[in-house]
Order: structure tokens, then sequence, then C-alpha cells
């Protein structure tokens, strides 16, 4: 038993204490139920119990608190240390004092790491961006079909509009995706994404004009892989914390094994088929990977919320959780930003203009195609040999320079001066494809390490923002470098996207400087 007097003194100091002007008097104590409040993975754990007990190692010091006319009910105060603390009035009823400590271990081991459910959700994520991711690497076996055949007398640049929008419109639906995934899980969002994206590509598939192609494969399967990308990413990071980096790797796997297969599965459907069933035969194809996808890739667990009081609110909430303006004023996450945006889009117009490029040196439809599916095979190892040795050994941040000043410099020294030759041709597309499979994996890596946990999930929103601005000129302003296909022309074109790369590498490396300075043996 306490002394009475160290039960009475701390309640009558406590509820003299003004709070935001009003007193906090005759107050009852009661039971509360336990609350769950569960992170995408992303954002911070909001549970109160973490905001005080995780920043003092567990906890709770009370100094000069007075407690008055407190009744409680089965209250337990556990690793509670008071200075000048005393309790008066206060009716007790199974009031119990447990000194219990938080062990650093368990406050550390949010995320399992690891687990069936765990590389369960991991293999749904891979199965669900197949024909997200793997659609985004296979859009040049779509742009050289149609700009020969249904477009054939539209020049390239409006083509390229087309898949321009089809990028831009996917990030910017990601952005707005992303709150709702943290609000409400992925089993909506999934549902609603599958059948707006398969739904476009329904449509494309009886296609034959430049605004029906934008309705059906930019606006619609636009829209649909936007919000099937956030779920299918953000899945996997309620899973694993330390592991993350390796696990998003392999997750994103799925869009370079897409990129291996639709290549090779268009170009012999085109000639079996024709165009139209081509595309029916993917869409449900996408369908059937998508559906498992709804099955495995689920999150950790379901977020608790409370709901929107007013349509205002609501709208002032996703508005708030999708960008914010403020953090381009910090330098190191702006040029980040821009080494992503720059990286990527240049990235996304060589890869669409690819196929092109080889038949218009004179390579048969077959050997077109699958440059484009060598050059997804080796981004399976460009996406999991980097990351493991950016957690590793070298870091994230040198990692990613590397990677992507590689891809320029093959860019400059393999396929502008020798691009004609075959041989050469055949080993730029997998020197390419391996340094270029780090640029999607390691940019959310990137951005969460110069981020603190609260801020990711709005910080990572908002480089997605600045990326759609940035790639949705890039591909017009290539298609009007290439104009009539010439070999010229397409030595401009490569000019434009190696500067481009060359850029991405010059802005992460500024961003490293501003973090660790000029240190060249810092692992960042």
């Amino acid at each position: 038993m306490l002394p009475k007097a160290a039960i009475i003194g701390p309640v009558k100091a406590l509820f003299r204490k003004k709070h935001g002007g009003y007193s906090v008097n005759d107050v009852e104590m009661q039971e509360h139920p336990k609350t769950e409040y569960i992170s995408s993975g992303y954002g911070g754990n909001l549970s109160p119990e973490d905001s005080i007990l995780k920043k003092n190692n567990g906890e709770v010091n009370i100094s000069s608190v007075n407690f008055d006319n407190v009744i409680s009910r089965d209250v337990t105060f556990e690793n509670v240390t008071s200075k000048d603390v005393s309790f008066g009035n206060v009716t007790s009823k199974d009031v119990s004092f447990a000194d219990t400590k938080i062990s650093d271990s368990e406050q550390e081991d949010e995320f399992p790491d690891g687990g069936l459910d765990a590389w369960l959700a991991v293999l749904g994520a891979f199965i669900g961006l197949i024909p997200v991711f793997g659609m985004i690497n296979s859009m040049g076996a779509i742009e050289s079909y149609i700009s020969k055949n249904q477009l054939k007398d539209v020049s390239s640049s409006n083509v390229s509009w087309i898949f321009s929008l089809y990028l831009a419109i996917s990030f910017l639906s990601c952005i707005l995706s992303g709150g709702y995934f943290d609000r409400n899980g992925s089993t909506k969002p999934m549902i609603a994404g599958t059948l707006i994206y398969v739904g476009g590509f329904f449509g494309m598939a009886n296609c034959k004009k430049m605004y029906q192609f934008v309705l059906a494969f930019s606006v619609l399967s636009g829209t649909g892989t936007g919000v099937l990308m956030t779920p299918l990413v953000s899945v996997v990071a309620t899973w694993f914390d330390k592991r993350r980096g390796i696990a998003c790797s392999i997750a994103t796997m799925g869009g370079s094994v897409g990129g291996i297969v639709f290549p090779i599965a268009l170009r012999k459907l085109y000639n079996e088929v024709g165009f139209p069933w081509a595309i029916r035969i993917m869409a449900f194809l996408f369908l059937g990977c998508l559906l498992i996808a709804m099955k495995l890739a689920r999150e950790r667990e379901k977020p608790i919320v409370e709901p929107f009081q007013s349509t205002k609110e609501m709208v002032q909430w996703y508005a708030s959780a999708s960008l914010n303006w403020k953090y381009f004023l910090d330098t190191k996450f702006l040029f980040a930003a821009l080494a992503a945006s720059f990286a990527e889009s240049s990235l996304t117009a060589s890869s669409t203009f690819m196929a092109s490029y080889s038949l218009a040196r004179g390579n048969s439809q077959s050997v077109s195609y699958s440059l484009i599916t060598a050059n997804n095979a080796l981004g399976i190892l460009g996406r999991y040999v980097p990351a493991y040795l950016a957690d590793k050994f070298l870091g994230r941040f040198n990692v990613s320079i590397i990677t992507v000043a590689m891809a320029a410099f093959f860019n400059f020294v393999i396929w502008l001066p020798f691009g004609g030759h075959i041989g050469a041709l055949w080993a730029y597309t997998c020197l390419y494809g391996f340094t270029t499979g780090s640029i999607l994996s390691l940019t959310p890596v990137c951005i969460g390490q110069i981020s603190s946990t609260q801020d990711f999930g709005k910080r990572y929103s908002t480089a997605y923002f600045l990326q759609a601005l940035i790639t949705l000129p890039v591909l017009p302003i290539g298609g009007a470098i290439v104009g009539k296909g010439s070999i010229i022309n397409y030595n401009k074109f490569i000019v434009f996207v190696s500067v481009l790369m060359a850029a991405g590498a010059s802005c992460y490396y500024i961003s490293r400087s501003l973090c660790v300075g000029l240190r060249l043996n810092a692992k960042f």
C-alpha cells in the first residue's frame, strides 16, 4: 500500500493547472477501450502511447503536477516517475501501480520484417505490379505499332502525347489515392483501380483515332495505374522496416517480368489475331493478375480512423495529405525530387522510342521487340543488386548516383556512336537495363532517408507531383525531336535523354552533398 500522502498531493496539484484557458476539475477517469492506430508504413504511427512512451524510453515523467477531485476506476499507472507530485481528494477503486518497463526490442518491433503473411503480401504486390509497371515498361511495343498503323498519318510528336498523358495521369492519380489508402486500406482502391485499368484496355482495343487512344489508354488506364500503384507498393511497407528496400525491390520486379513478357506476347498476337484481340487478351491477363493481387496484397492491419464530419473537412484532409509546396523549400528534398523526376523521365522516354529506333536502323520487328524484353530482363538484376548493395555497403544515395551516371555514360559512349551496329545495340540494351533498374526501386528509399517518418507520405506524393509535371512535356518534346524518324533526329533524341539522365545524377549528388558534405567515403 502506498502512503495516503503520496496519493492525495499529486491529484490536488494537477487539476489546478489551466489548459487552453479552462480548468480541469472534477474529472472522472474511467477505463478507456484500447484503440489501435495503424500506419500505412509511409506515415508515422499516430498512437498517443507512442508519442509519450517512446520519446521517454517507456516512462512518463510528471513534474509539479496536481490532481484534484479525481475519481479513478480500474486505472493502472505504469512507469511513472513523479517529482513534487501530490494527490488530494482521491477516491480510488482498483488502482494499481505496476513497475513494468517497455524494452527497446518491443518498441522497435513494430514491423514483422518477415513471416508468411508478410512475404505473401510481397508476392501479391509482385503479381499486381506485373501489369501495372509492366505496361509502363512495354509502352514501346504499343507506340511502335499504332504509329505505323492506326495513327500512321499522325506526327510522332502528337502520338507521344498519348503516352506522356498516360504517365502524367498515372503519377497524379497515385498522389490522390495515397491519402485514401492511409485512411481506408487497400481493398477499395484495388477494386476500383482494377475496373478502371482493365476497362481502359478493353476500350483501347477498339480505338482508331487519336482522341480515342487518349480517352481509353491515357485517361482511363492511366487513372487505374495510379490508383493501383499506391496500395500495391504501400502494403509492402506496412510489413517491413529494416528490410523494406529489398522487399520493395522484389515487389517491383513484377514490372520487369511484365516488361519481358508483354512485348514478346504482343508481337506474336499482332501477327496472329490482330491488334484488337491482342489488347483484349492482355486485358484478360491483367484482370487475372490483379484478382490474385487483391487476395494476397493486404496491409498488416486495417486502419481505424474517425469519420469526416463534413465534405469540406474531407476535401481539406485529402488535399493536405497529397502534397505540400513548402517541402520544396528544403533544398535536400528539392534536388532529390528533381533527380528522380529527370532520371525517370529519361528512362521512360528511352524505353518508349527504343523499338521505333531499332526499326529505323533496319532491324526486324522481332529484334526490336526483343530489345525491350532484354532491357527489362536485366532490369530484374538492376532492381535487386543495387538495392542490396545500398542497404548493406554503399548507401542509397551513393548507389543512385553511380547507376544513374552510368546510364548517362552508356547513352553517350555506346548508343549514340554505335547504335547502328546490332551487337553494340544489344550490349547497350543489357547494360542500360541493369543500371536503370534501380531508378524506380530506390527512389522511395532515397526520399524516405531525408524525410521524417511522419512526413514521408506527403513528401513522396509531392515528389511524384513534380515528376508528373516534368514527365508531361518530355515525351512530346522527344517525339518532336524524332520527327519523321531519321537517324540524325534519333541521335538528337539520344543526346536529349542523355542530358536528362546526367541532370538526374547531378541532382542526386547535390542532395547528398547538402546532407553529408563532399566526403566521398560517407555511406549515405
